[in-house]
This record gives C-alpha cells, structure tokens and sequence, in this order.
C-alpha cells in the first residue's frame, strides 16, 4: 500500500497556473500525495508561480525564504518551485536556495513523478524543458467529484512578441491540443459534476487543433449534454475571428463576457509594445462584437506608463475606455521584465505613472459599478458555487460573471437557477431566485 503524504501548493498568478496546480496535485497523487492547505502539515510543498509581474522571482525567493524554518524543523519536507519563475530561472533557484528540492517548468510537470524518484535518491531534480511530448497525454485520468465549474487547458504558448511581455521564453511559441482529447476531457468533467467549463490558453483564441478553430472547439463542446456554460480566456484582438464572433450571437451555452486585453488606446504606444493593431480596429471589433451579442460584457487589460508614453497618450487610452465603456478591467502600471524588448526602454517618471494609473483605474470602476447597477431588476443565470457567509446564503457567478449572493436555504452547490438581481455592492450583486 502506497504510503500517504500530504501536499502543500500555493499558486500564483493566471487560471492556467490553478489548472496546472490542479493537475500537478493529480500528477503527484499517483504517488501518494493528498493536497492540504496547511504548509506546516505538508510533506511538500510545491509553489507554482508566475512570472508577469514586476520583482515575480524575488518574490518567490522571498515566500521560500519564509519556508527556511519549515524545512529546519522537518528535514525530510521536499520543496519544490514550479511554474514560469522556475522556467526563467533554473538552476539559479537551486544556487540560490539550498533548501529547494526540486525545480519544474510549466511544460514538463507531467514528468514529476519521475523527479520524485531522484529526490526519493537524495538528489535535487531540475528539469525546464519544451519536451516534445505532450504533458497531457501523460498525466493521469481526472477522478472523483468535482466543483460545478472547471477550467480546462485548451492551448499553451505565444507567438505575438509583445514587447513588454516574458510568456513567450517561459511558455514557449503556440501549441493548440488535440480536439479529440479536449472533447474527451470535457465529457469526463461533466461527468464528475462539472456544469461550466472555462477553456484556457495564452492566447485562447489563436486555438487551432487538428484545423478546428476556437468557435468549432466552442460549438462541439455545447452539444454536451449537462453542460451548462462555456466560457474562454484570455484572447487577443487580432484573433477574434468571424466564427468566434457569430458564435457568441447563436450558441446559447457560450454566456456573455469577454475578456479582450487592448492595454493602450494609443496607436503609438501600441505599435511600441508589438501589439499589431491600432485603437480604431479594436474599437470596430467591440462594435461587431455587440452587433452579434448586444448583451455581452466586456473587461480588459491595460498597461499605464509604459515607455515613452506621453499625455496625450494616456488621453488617447482614457478615450478609448470612454467609447467602449468596460464592465470591468485589470490595469497595471509598467513594470520592466527582464529580457524583454521593452526592458531597454528608459521608464517614464514612477510617479507620473502612478497619477495616471490611480486616474484610470477611477474611471474603470465608475464603468464596473454603471454595469453592476444597470443589472438591478434583470433576470439572470447564476451558478450555485458555495455557501455564502450568511446562514442560507448562496453565492455563485451570473451569466455575465458578476458575484451574486442569494437567500436560498434549500438550495445546493451545483443548481443552475434563474435570479432576479435586488442590489448592487461594490464587488457583487444581491438576487432573489425565481
């Protein structure tokens, strides 16, 4: 009999981070690890990270750092880090960190168990390679009940080169699975209890598995008896093709948001971070868009203070959210990464660029709490996905994935209903079921 160990992940970052954790979690199942989430109780720990942000490596030297008394106290704990910090730094972690065990990029985590084996040896194991093998075909089946809703990996890499931007040299150039297998994945998931299902990748959009695009992936998926809903994240504008854009207008099961990242109305700036498209044609996308689903949210992502942006820049990307109106964002102000084009660029003035971010974030959220507001007395979807903290409350995302918070004692994790929308609060929405 396999003996039982416990183990720890702390993930950082995206949803395809969560999926990976999820699927490393499983990988290690096989060989005897059960997941909790108390680090002190962990045979191991494992910290999946992510490497978009400003200071993401030090930030995980800091986090294991905090694990140095952990590891005094249990010799025998195994550390490992995994994820895009481990892809971009290597055996620097293991130079670095005595204490690290392990250290495993995000395409090769379907080989863990055979690290685990040099560890089981007394050595520490490294392995940051694009195999050519796909990881998916060797990982092991998912089982046991799962939550309504599950995020499932449809494609990894980017071939855009965007300039301020280290996904390419941490996740590698695009690469769309197998529709046959995600097709499979997919039953198996509803089959376990899953009734939404929200398809990952760098670039979601630019999937094209055995010739089938996103909308065909998206159109076969809904002929799924018990599932519920689709969703997909995250895209890019220049990928929002002509079938994807009708299908958000007829296939009933893909709900109503979109995420479409634009970070700058400024076709200068834009053309400085290799974005390929200008302000005007995103803005013509958003009005197709809308012409197919004139319901459809839309959030996105935006980058203030990137090099050389000037005034009227900043005015240019202000413009922009004015005329698309958002129901909600994720704005950041520049932070270099390391390797990247944009690395060499001089900075603009740290302070200037906080000014700006503060005043962009402003209007973004008198956009979000317009949207929420505008929900009150409509009639919507809403997917039960826990207890509320209230005795008799449920919470669970709408159709157009707003938080809503339902008085509905009978009620159980799972139940799809229909909810009339009573309040709007800062971050979530109140209803009442139907």
């Amino acid at each position: 009999m396999t003996e039982v160990k416990k183990l720890f992940i702390k993930t950082y970052g995206c949803q395809m981070n969560v999926y990976d954790s999820e699927r490393m979690a499983e990988a290690l199942g096989a060989e005897g690890y059960v997941t909790t989430e108390i680090a002190e109780e962990a045979d191991m720990v494992l910290l999946n990270t992510c490497h978009i942000r400003e200071k993401a490596a030090e930030k995980v030297y800091s986090d294991l750092g905090r694990l140095k008394p952990l590891k005094a106290a249990k010799p025998d704990l195994k550390i490992g880090v995994a994820g895009c910090v481990a892809q971009a730094e290597g055996e620097e972690i293991l130079r670095r960190m005595p204490l690290v065990d392990l250290v495993v990029g995000p395409q090769a985590y379907h080989r863990l168990p055979q690290m685990m084996e040099k560890l089981g040896e007394g050595q520490r194991a490294v392995d940051t390679d694009f195999p050519p093998e796909d990881k998916f075909d060797h990982l092991p089946q998912r089982k046991g009940r799962a939550a309504p809703t599950a995020f499932l990996t449809v494609q990894e890499g980017c071939d855009k080169f965007c300039a301020f931007c280290v996904v390419p040299y941490t996740r590698g150039a695009e690469v769309s699975r197998d529709p046959a297998r995600l097709m499979a994945e997919a039953r198996a998931l509803v089959e376990r209890g899953v009734r939404e299902i929200t398809l990952l990748g760098q670039n979601v959009n630019a999937y094209h598995g055995q010739d089938w695009t996103l909308a065909r992936l998206v159109r076969e998926l809904a002929a799924i008896d018990g599932l519920d809903r689709i969703r997909y994240t995250t895209s890019h504008p220049n990928d929002m093709s002509d079938d994807l854009i009708a299908a958000h207008g007829d296939v009933e099961k893909l709900m109503p948001y979109l995420h479409l990242p634009v970070q700058s109305g400024s076709d200068r700036i834009l053309k400085a971070m290799n974005r390929k498209h200008t302000a005007e044609a995103y803005l013509r996308l958003v009005e197709r868009i809308r012409a197919a689903r004139p319901d459809i949210l839309l959030s996105s992502d935006f980058i203030v203070g990137f090099p050389g942006e000037t005034d009227a820049d900043f005015d240019a990307t202000m413009d922009l959210i004015r005329a698309v109106g958002f129901g909600a964002a994720f704005s950041f102000k520049y932070s270099a990464r390391p390797g990247t084009p944009a690395a060499e660029k001089t900075p603009i003035d740290g302070e200037l660029a906080d000014a700006r971010l503060q005043a962009l974030q402003a209007l973004i959220t008198d956009q979000q709490r317009a949207a929420q507001a505008a929900m009150v007395g409509r009639e919507v979807g809403v997917l039960y996905e826990k207890p509320g903290r209230l005795p008799g409350q449920m919470v669970g995302k709408s159709d157009h994935l707003h938080a809503v918070h339902v008085a509905d004692p009978e009620a159980k994790v799972g139940e799809l209903v229909r909810v009339r929308i009573t309040a709007s609060a800062p971050n979530s929405l109140a209803g009442a079921r139907l």
